[in-house]
């Protein structure tokens, strides 16, 4: 256990699952898109679906689109500004299966055409946890600094980005592989100790078999 379990995160809004988590999903939402959004679907599950609008989780999923931290009192102004920055959006609902109840799936769309899905719930406590990724299941916080690689289910791959972070020293917290099929499209999901520079990311789409590599921030 650390202070965080025990005063919660520095916020604005009444909750931390239905504010400070909301807002962290949309920020790990736009550093995964790689780019600001121009144009986002969420639709919410459960608890968000039910009540979310009182507790201001639509407003707090923007703010965390557009960049804003959990603690920016700019939060409850964010519809406005996503109209000042040219963030079109539309809430819907959606009910998933064995999901947690404060889940949303988002849909997001980049200035370069770049296409995000994704998957996240509010666990608690400003805890969030990102569940699928372009319709691959996976399981990560964002609260290490994380490299997502997508890559050619082929041997020796995981062995080829391992290196790479090793050459480079950072340590591996931990790895998670999953694949749609045998021979298809893999991801990898690798928490690490050290921040993961845009450089590192950029070597490591270089590798032959690699598709894309994203690093994001701790939030």
């Amino acid at each position: 256990m650390d202070i965080f379990d025990l005063i919660g995160p520095i916020m604005v809004g009444p909750s931390s699952s239905h504010t400070a988590g909301a807002v962290r999903i949309g920020l790990v939402g736009r550093r995964l898109l790689g780019e600001d959004p121009v144009q986002a679907q969420l639709l919410l599950h459960g608890s968000f679906a039910a009540t979310g609008r009182g507790h201001g989780t639509d407003r707090a999923l923007v703010a965390g689109l557009l960049g804003l931290a959990p603690d920016d009192g700019r939060i409850p102004d964010s519809f406005q500004l996503a109209g000042e920055q040219g963030l079109s959006f539309c809430f819907g609902t959606v009910s998933l299966r064995s999901a947690h109840p404060n889940s949303v799936q988002l849909t997001l769309d980049g200035k370069s055409g770049r296409r995000l899905q994704m998957t996240a719930a509010s666990i608690g406590g400003g805890r969030i946890q990102v569940r699928e990724l372009d319709g691959m299941p996976l399981c990560f916080s964002a609260e290490q600094p994380t490299l997502i690689v997508k890559n050619e289910d082929q041997p020796g791959s995981v062995a080829d980005v391992s290196r790479v972070l090793a050459r480079l020293g950072i340590n591996i917290a931990t790895f998670q592989v999953n694949r749609n099929s045998r021979g298809g499209e893999a991801v990898m999901v690798i928490e690490c100790d050290a921040p993961i520079s845009e450089q590192t990311a950029e070597h490591i789409r270089r590798i032959p078999g690699i598709l894309d590599a994203v690093s994001i921030k701790a939030v």
